[in-house]
């Protein structure tokens, strides 16, 4: 099987839903999808491979509040402040660890 061509490939979810449904309109996902972004940038090296940080539309995990899925692994994640954005990089980006407090 071919290797991705990116080691890690992030999708924030930042779906807007016209029913009035809970979705990711209800939290600043674009701004945390960015913040990780700007993080992954700068730290250029110090993740072993490609990284790919994109929003996606409903991943269907509404109820679960903010959240982000991390692919190769299928790793699926909850978030509420920058520092949880900062503790997701810096363990499952930098260190391969997945982050259990945040896992969903």
């Amino acid at each position: 099987m071919e290797e991705s061509y990116y080691r890690y490939h992030l999708f924030f979810c930042t779906n807007r839903r016209s029913d009035g449904n809970s979705c990711g309109k209800d939290f600043p996902a674009m701004e945390y999808r960015d913040y990780a972004k700007q993080c992954v940038k700068e730290l250029g090296d110090t993740i072993d491979g490609n990284v790919r940080v994109n929003m996606a539309g409903c991943l269907n995990r509404c109820g679960e509040g903010p959240v982000l899925v991390i692919y190769p692994e299928g790793v699926w994640y909850h978030y509420n402040v920058r520092e949880d954005i900062d503790e997701i990089i810096s363990e499952h980006l930098c260190n391969g660890r997945v982050v259990e407090r945040l896992e969903i």
